[in-house]
């Protein structure tokens, strides 16, 4: 009679539980330490009598000036540490633009658009179709109202209209959530990568709000779809050296001025997937807001690639050989931004995973360099790290490469996902949109951790780390308002449009 096989070892040990033991344990390593030293000494007293301790505090010999002295150091060291400490940064609350129906662009109307524009050829019209149909986009996207037109009018003032309209929507919605005045604001910062105009839009903002004579105001353009967290960045810097104070960012990208007009393929591309949208966000150094506050900002992460020519130059505003202005969107394009996703990991990873993972990297590390060079690279596990990804919902090959290199299951990028299908590419602002989705499907609680992750020209990586302060409760109030119920939904790999 044939030997049975032995059972998988895998399934008989249950290594899954050997896995959270130890990771167990060396997480809280430093903990078990302090409690056995504790216990330790402890024990040992109890063994001594109530005389033999007396004596053993007697024998220490402390005397006046000596006790005054550690104790003016211990006040000393407690005041250079609480002095010193980062002043903690909290999101006090949130607004995206919703857009109203009018300005819906199904693909039957984008693609009707597309032939009856006056310089698209016929390969062109065919090759956007292709992208429309691949591009994880949905029926509900929006373009601002100078796009319907044939051909859009990009002229400054529809341009001048759909800032006012994204950007004094979001600003408006921000104000009635929280109760906050105009007045109330210190530090604003806009940020809009194509459209600069003068006088700027964080000038166009303190008009319409009227803002004070003394805020510190800032406009950062030509950053790309990151600069949403370069913004909260600057905020969080100025926060640390102005007291009491709120700062308001604005991200968004104007639509209306950057319409590609030419027959280049590699220009066609923020056509089809670019859509209007914008967010303001509330954040502040004061003690009492932390009582309502969201989260709390814990750290950011900037990864420039800059240096290299290639990374430079995969995101370029650029004229084709025909004079049409746009932007050009490199073939080495998710190449670049998997190179700078692997620096800017590089650097946050010591920052956020816990030991457990960080000790088998570092072992994994050594193998590979002493004992066998050949070994797999240890990938760590930033699911131990987070409970939530909001990835810069650029195109669906850019959220398909994140979730493959970061092992990340399909509930991880789900509202990266959606926020795509319903909102499309809406630059910098996209990563609110993907948190508000969280929040609206009753999935954040307390304690819940946030890494938002975000790519731009230049080429830049950047990652921001928000520790949710309270459980949000459902229904959520904003862009997904209407609409959650429907979501998620299926998004085939090609919709078929003819």
């Amino acid at each position: 009679m044939p030997a049975e096989p032995l059972p998988l070892f895998l399934s008989s040990v249950k290594l899954k539980y050997v896995k959270l033991g130890y990771q167990y344990l060396v997480n809280h390593l430093l903990s078990f330490l302090l409690i056995s030293i504790m216990v330790a000494i402890l024990l040992e007293l109890a063994r001594l009598g109530p005389e033999q301790i007396l004596s053993l505090w007697r024998s220490l010999h402390f005397n006046q000036v000596q006790l005054l002295c550690s104790i003016f150091l211990a006040v000393m060291a407690a005041t250079f540490y609480f002095m010193s400490r980062p002043r903690p940064v909290y999101l006090v609350d949130y607004a995206c633009f919703r857009p109203s129906q009018t300005c819906r662009v199904p693909f039957s109307t984008f693609m009707e658009h597309a032939r009856q524009m006056p310089f698209f050829d016929e390969k062109s019209v065919r090759f956007q179709l292709r992208i429309l149909e691949r591009s994880g986009l949905g029926e509900e996207t929006c373009l601002p109202p100078a796009n319907h037109y044939i051909p859009p009018q990009s002229s400054m003032e529809a341009s001048r209209a759909e800032a006012s309209l994204v950007i004094f929507s979001a600003i408006d919605e921000l104000f009635a959530k929280t109760g906050l005045k105009p007045k109330d604001i210190d530090v604003l910062v806009v940020n809009c990568s194509l459209f600069s105009p003068t006088p700027s839009l964080s000038a166009m903002v303190i008009n319409k709000y009227k803002l004070r004579s003394n805020i510190l105001s800032f406009n950062l353009s030509g950053m790309g779809c990151s600069a949403g967290l370069i913004s909260i960045d600057l905020a969080r810097d100025l926060l640390q050296v102005h007291r009491n104070s709120y700062a308001l960012v604005v991200s968004t990208e104007i639509i209306t001025p950057n319409y590609y007009s030419g027959n280049q393929r590699s220009m066609l591309l923020p056509n089809c997937l670019f859509r209007m949208g914008a967010a303001a966000v509330l954040l502040s150094n004061r003690h009492r807001e932390r009582a309502r506050a969201w989260y709390r900002l814990v750290r950011i992460v900037r990864t420039h690639k800059g240096a290299d020519d290639r990374s430079y130059r995969c995101v370029y505003e650029e004229e084709d050989d025909e004079g049409n202005s746009g932007i050009n969107l490199s073939k080495d394009l998710m190449a670049v931004a998997g190179d700078a996703l692997k620096a800017n990991i590089t650097t946050i990873g010591p920052l956020v995973l816990p030991a457990s993972e960080q000790l088998l990297f570092l072992l994994s590390l050594i193998g590979r360099k002493i004992i066998y060079p050949a070994w797999k690279p240890y990938i760590p596990d930033f699911k131990r790290a987070f409970e939530h990804f909001c990835i810069h919902a650029g195109g669906r090959a850019v959220i398909d490469e994140l979730q493959k290199s970061l092992d990340l299951s399909a509930e991880h990028v789900e509202a990266s996902r959606m926020a795509l299908h319903r909102f499309g590419n809406t630059s910098s602002s996209s990563l609110w949109y993907e948190l508000n989705y969280i929040e609206a499907k009753g999935r954040m609680r307390r304690g819940d951790r946030v890494w938002m992750i975000g790519f731009g020209s230049g080429f830049k990586c950047n990652s921001a780390v928000w520790k949710c302060l309270r459980t949000i409760r459902t229904p959520v109030e904003g862009p997904w308002s209407g609409s959650i119920h429907r979501y998620p939904v299926h998004i085939p790999e090609v919709v078929k449009l003819l």
